[in-house]
């Protein structure tokens, strides 16, 4: 993933994570593999930190699925 794909796809993952909820009708775990795959290919620190944002967001999100 290049630096504008992951920039991008950072861009995308903090606007639907602040809109979802455990019930909507794609999966939390969809999610979770596009957070983990984007914080593999984070880089610098500002996306390692906005990554690592992301991962918390969806990990509260979770625990109140119990997913």
């Amino acid at each position: 993933m290049n630096h504008h794909q992951l920039e991008s796809a950072l861009d995308h993952l903090e606007h639907v994570l602040a809109r979802i909820s455990g019930t909507d009708h794609i999966p939390l775990s969809y999610w979770r593999k596009r957070v983990d795959d984007v914080s593999a290919a984070a880089r610098i620190p500002a996306q390692k930190s906005r990554a690592r944002r992301l991962d918390e967001a969806l990990s509260v999100l979770e625990s109140l699925t119990g997913a």
